[in-house]
């Protein structure tokens, strides 16, 4: 039979078709939930314990105890199935075709088909199989772990927590829609709690572009999206309450990146104090809390209003926190770095003539911290002034970010040290540069390049005293290597903030006292004086009995090529005169520091060499000829040795070195005693060249030939005007060396003498407790030695090249005439000798030798020859 041929079959199978398979099984979030809620006839509930046993429908057969291991057709007879995860079968066969029957009609099914029809739906073979393709969710089971340690000490070690788009399904807290709009209202005040600390809420979440695992996402803070269906006006205040929680996020983040150890101290100090400032905000939150659940009439508008002021102070230390970020190129990227890259090459260089290693990330961008931090907050403190808030908040800031450097800045101006292991302070130190170097160095780089200034590193409040702030701390530190400060003591009584009115008064007065003990360890404990006075004595002559003594004791020694001269005997014998009773230098303590040396360049070549000096332009110095076009005549010579250089006799390469002890090497530098050298060479070419024309005039009254009165009276007369010339040029060299002597060098030294004498009282206090005022400075003192050794130098010529030039020229034609009578007179001795008279031939060969040595011995005397 068809199917078709019975109506009431059909509405039959229909109504069990729509019972098992209308209902669609849910799975239940908890065991909980689970016994609260009935149970529907279509629903398999799965059976975990005797509690949860599923229920039966109403059954006209009850199944006996062991109904559970019956056979198919015990099973059949009873109408009521017990469907368990053990025993549930899946059939799949062919649904059994219904057979009509009419009116009075026998039903030709079988009675097992009757039994099937008639007893609970176990139809729920689709849902069955759904489970079985899609299964069920993992159970959601969020951990956290520990990170590993960083160079922040204080950052957080505890994982990002799980975004909160990851949850389940079933977790999903119902729909804004559903909510009635006081129920949004404590819905959204529940979440703003925890969004205001940095956590997602239930409606309120991150953005689906933000990465927490992304540090440049963190920075920038995050943004929020609230879920659909919320009332307009809660959307706009809650809005305008959320940018609070990407402000605290940022700022949170902020301060665990600029808390790292290569952002140095003052980075460190700012991120101490948003600490301060985080915690009361989070103070704030717990209030907020404690108001949500005690007072009933609390509401998302009086939220806003609570975190209104704290909205404004946290976008103030936002945006602050996102300039220093951008600074140091951690939120966006540095466009210009070429140019800010060349500003730590100093400290590259110098930490590779240290260590010979590049310190890590010594060729990264630069780091922003130090004194431009705090030119930054001062900045925004001037730009703010206006906002009361706001000025109040950065003068917290900064008050509280300048106190290391405070400490770094009192320690220069007390100690005399440096405490700098990130290199933020205004001055920079170059530890290659030692003080054992100082007798070597002729440009004063121990003074001048040890200790120098970050110009680009100097906060604006030091701006106007920075030169006082390097002085002081360099006058200090020399007193502190010479043992006069003792670095153990602490420091009381200083200002440790830049707001502190004494601010100012600590420079001045730490200036004063360090510029004040500096010079007494200079003209008391290390007696300047006294020793410039003795440096007077060897360089300039003065008193000079002892060095006569010694030109006459080394005359035939200094006659030799400088090549061949035994320094050792010539220091021997100038230790005997110094130590001969009765001499001025035998009373001098400081005789032990005169050394005798010789120069490998002629006075004339070397001065000309060094007024010859001119600067190359910066741009040049890449080109290696430039370099060479621009090298002075002066280091040409020390490199290549003239015929000229080779011929010179001792007398011209003779000079003095003296040795003087740290601190005096500071004044009296090696640069100095160049100096000093120099003037030296040229007052003894004086000296040589009076000694040559005594001699001379000694001969004349000697030799027969000069003192025999011939009948001859042109020899006579020729005599005459050789007694003449010899008596001028003495005089000539007489007059010039007491000009050099009495009218160039002594008022000079009498004028730096007094300039010396009158440092002594360098520092007169003032009435009413001022800082004392500096009259003189070791600076200037420094200054003062060098003017007089350049003055001198350049009254005597000796610095002009112009004058040299025409000397030189000058004392060449001298020199090239009388070379050409003197040839000419000695052709006509040679002839008379033979023919007339045979003595004057002993005449000829005694003027012979000066034409061989004419140069030294007559015209040569300025070119440090003595002739």
């Amino acid at each position: 039979m068809s199917t078709s041929g019975n109506p009431r079959s059909t509405a039959h199978n229909d109504r069990r078709t729509a019972t098992t398979f209308g209902a669609k099984p849910r799975v239940p979030s908890s065991r909980a939930a689970a016994k609260d809620r009935p149970t529907s006839s279509g629903e398999i509930q799965p059976e975990d314990s005797a509690s949860n046993a599923p229920q039966k429908p109403n059954t006209s057969h009850r199944v006996n105890g062991y109904s559970r291991n019956t056979t198919e057709k015990q099973t059949a007879r009873v109408h009521s199935h017990v469907a368990t995860r053990e025993t549930l079968q899946v059939r799949t066969k062919s649904p059994v075709k219904s057979h009509p029957v009419d009116g009075g009609g026998i039903d030709h099914r079988r009675p097992r088909d009757l039994d099937r029809m008639n007893s609970p739906p176990v139809a729920t073979v689709p849902g069955l199989f759904r489970r079985r393709e899609k299964p069920a969710p993992p159970p959601w089971k969020p951990q956290a772990s520990l990170i590993p340690h960083t160079t922040a000490p204080l950052a957080s070690r505890i994982s990002i927590p799980p975004l909160a788009s990851l949850l389940p399904e079933s977790l999903e807290p119902p729909s804004l829609k559903q909510l009635s709009s006081s129920a949004q209202e404590d819905a959204i005040l529940d979440d703003l709690l925890y969004v205001l600390m940095g956590f997602e809420g239930q409606y309120i979440r991150y953005v689906d572009s933000y990465d927490p695992s992304v540090e440049k996402h963190r920075l920038a803070g995050p943004s929020f999206r609230i879920s659909p269906g919320i009332d307009p006006s809660l959307r706009d205040l809650t809005n305008s309450m959320l940018k609070i929680a990407t402000y605290y996020s940022a700022i949170e983040a902020f301060v665990e990146v600029q808390s790292r150890e290569e952002f140095g101290a003052i980075n460190h100090a700012l991120c101490a104090s948003i600490r301060k400032l985080l915690k009361d905000y989070l103070v704030l939150i717990a209030q907020l809390e404690n108001q949500l659940i005690t007072n009933e009439s609390f509401s998302l508008h009086v939220l806003h209003l609570y975190t209104l002021p704290t909205s404004h102070l946290m976008f103030q230390t936002y945006s602050l926190a996102k300039e220093i970020l951008q600074k140091n190129a951690l939120l966006e990227d540095d466009l210009d770095d070429s140019v800010d890259g060349l500003d730590d090459v100093d400290d590259i260089l110098e930490k590779l003539r240290e260590d010979g290693e590049l310190p890590p990330g010594g060729m990264s961008k630069t780091v922003y911290k130090g004194g431009n931090v705090l030119r930054l907050l001062t900045d925004r403190l001037s730009y703010m002034s206006g906002d009361p808030a706001a000025r109040t908040l950065l003068q917290t800031l900064l008050r509280d970010t300048s106190r290391p450097y405070m400490m770094m800045l009192n320690e220069w101006l007390h100690h005399g040290g440096i405490k700098d292991p990130h290199a933020e302070f205004l001055i920079k130190e170059q530890r290659s540069i030692r003080r054992e170097k100082l007798e070597e160095d002729f440009t004063d780089e121990y003074w001048e390049k040890r200790y120098t200034i970050r110009d680009a590193d100097v906060p604006p409040q030091l701006e106007a005293v920075k030169d006082k702030v390097l002085l002081a701390g360099k006058y200090l530190n020399v007193v502190r290597e010479c043992g006069g400060v003792d670095i153990s003591t602490a420091v009381h009584d200083v200002p440790k903030s830049f707001d502190d009115p004494r601010f100012l008064d600590n420079i001045n007065s730490a200036y004063a006292h360090a510029n004040s003990s500096l010079l007494s360890l200079l003209l008391t404990t290390h007696a300047l004086p006294a020793r410039l006075q003795s440096m007077k004595h060897y360089f300039f002559l003065d008193h000079s009995d002892f060095f006569t003594y010694f030109l006459d004791l080394s005359a035939s020694e200094l006659k030799k090529p400088f090549r061949h001269v035994n320094v050792s005997k010539l220091q021997s014998l100038l230790d005997l005169v110094l130590r001969q009773p009765g001499s001025i230098a035998a009373q001098d303590p400081f005789k032990e520091d005169v050394k005798v040396q010789m120069n490998h360049v002629g006075l004339t070549k070397f001065l000309m060499g060094v007024v010859n000096v001119r600067g190359i332009e910066q741009d040049e110095t890449n080109d290696p000829s430039t370099v060479e076009k621009y090298r002075t005549p002066a280091s040409n010579a020390a490199a290549s040795t003239t015929e000229e250089d080779n011929n010179m006799t001792g007398f011209e390469a003779l000079e003095f070195k003296f040795s003087v002890p740290f601190p005096l090497s500071l004044v009296i530098s090696s640069k100095t005693v160049l100096r000093y050298q120099i003037l030296f060479r040229y007052l003894l070419s004086m000296r040589h060249l009076e000694g040559l024309l005594v001699n001379s005039w000694e001969d004349h009254n000697k030799i027969l030939s000069w003192t025999h009165r011939s009948r001859d009276p042109r020899l006579e007369f020729w005599k005459r005007r050789a007694w003449t010339l010899r008596s001028r040029m003495l005089v000539f060299v007489q007059q010039f060396t007491y000009y050099c002597t009495a009218e160039v060098i002594e008022p000079n030294w009498q004028r730096l003498m007094a300039r010396v004498n009158g440092s002594r009282d360098s520092t007169t206090p003032h009435d009413g407790g001022a800082p004392p005022k500096v009259n003189r400075t070791v600076d200037e003192l420094m200054e003062d030695h060098v003017d007089f050794l350049d003055t001198c130098l350049k009254d005597l010529t000796t610095y002009d090249p112009a004058k040299l030039a025409a000397m030189e020229d000058l004392m060449g034609k001298y020199e090239q005439n009388f070379n050409h009578h003197l040839r000419i007179l000695l052709d006509a001795l040679d002839y008379y000798a033979a023919t007339e008279t045979v003595a004057l031939g002993r005449l000829c060969a005694q003027l012979s030798t000066a034409e061989k040595g004419g140069r030294e011995r007559v015209g040569g005397g300025l070119d440090g020859s003595g002739g």
